[in-house]
């Protein structure tokens, strides 16, 4: 394949929701509303636990971080896909597209990499509480938050060059609505095979290793609980973990089907489907679980609440 047919493709049409012709107004506002919603939920986090000092502590700092890269990832997806919706032209340059990806991709890993650390936070909370003020101190944090970052978008870029350096000489038009890996190597015009073995490597790390090393955690969070003599002590321990668990069930269990299911195991319309749950469900699912279920958030929600009708009356 000559150098000269890479560049051939200039531009990509993404016809993820050409089948739903008629439904492309509604699916805008019903889009556009989770949208909105998910964007209010995390910033009403970061900002909730930036104003309250009792939520200065590391567990609280990671969920700050989490919802932050939860709002970049929407960021690098959403906007856009609107967009489309509403245009007949449902385009993306090149380097747009590549851009996408790398944005798309790197938050992805970021928020694998931090529900990681975040259990990690939770078990020595729970197995090692008198160590646990030396053990999470801010500077510890603060690394652990940049090589989750670090990580995720080495992921990210390694993916991009490896999708991006394959020659795109005919079709271009994605079977999705972004950019994503699977639909993007189907429109190649060569193969790499040692590349898709390297993607396949990365998927597994992200996926399938993040989630055991958690699994980890929580076996040996549940052994340490059991040994609670009281049954209030084990729920309450037990009740630190369950909106972090909530997140990590549904966030992998998307990631998987999305990225280690076979190719052929779905059509069309069940992977935009299973895509929209990922990209838009998780997202919102981050401030919902831990706004309902933390109690902490909820008192500090309130507290700021209270303040500000305070100010408001004087």
């Amino acid at each position: 394949m000559g150098r000269e047919n890479q560049t051939v493709v200039t531009e990509f049409i993404l016809a993820g929701f050409s089948h739903f012709a008629d439904l492309q107004v509604m699916l805008f506002l019903v889009f556009s509303l989770i949208y909105l919603v998910t964007l209010m939920g995390n910033v009403i986090i970061i900002t909730t636990i930036r104003l309250n000092r009792s939520l200065h502590i590391p567990m609280y700092f990671f969920l700050s971080i989490l919802s932050f890269s939860e709002i970049c990832y929407s960021l690098a997806i959403i906007p856009n896909m609107l967009a489309n919706l509403l245009r007949e032209k449902k385009t993306i340059s090149f380097i747009g597209c590549a851009t996408q990806m790398f944005l798309f991709l790197g938050f992805a890993c970021t928020n694998c990499m931090l529900l990681i650390v975040m259990g990690y936070d939770r078990y020595v909370s729970i197995c090692k509480p008198l160590h646990y003020q030396i053990l999470m101190n801010q500077r510890l944090c603060t690394k652990m938050v940049a090589c989750s970052a670090t990580t995720g978008f080495l992921f990210s870029t390694t993916e991009t060059i490896i999708i991006f350096t394959l020659p795109f000489c005919g079709p271009n038009k994605i079977k999705h609505f972004l950019c994503d890996l699977a639909p993007l190597l189907e429109l190649a015009c060569g193969r790499n095979y040692i590349g898709e073995i390297v993607l396949f490597i990365i998927a597994f790390l992200v996926v399938i290793c993040s989630f055991l090393f958690i699994l980890l955690s929580y076996i040996l969070i549940a052994n340490t609980v059991l040994k609670i003599p009281t049954m209030a002590g084990k729920q309450k321990a037990f009740s630190t973990c369950a909106s972090h668990l909530i997140v990590v069930v549904v966030h992998f269990g998307c990631a998987a089907i999305t990225y280690l299911a076979p190719k052929s195991s779905y059509t069309l319309n069940e992977t935009i489907f299973i895509s929209i749950s990922y990209t838009m469900v998780t997202p919102l699912l981050n401030p919902l679980v831990y706004s309902l279920r933390n109690k902490d958030v909820q008192k500090a929600l309130r507290k700021s609440l209270g303040k500000r009708s305070c100010t408001q009356r004087i």
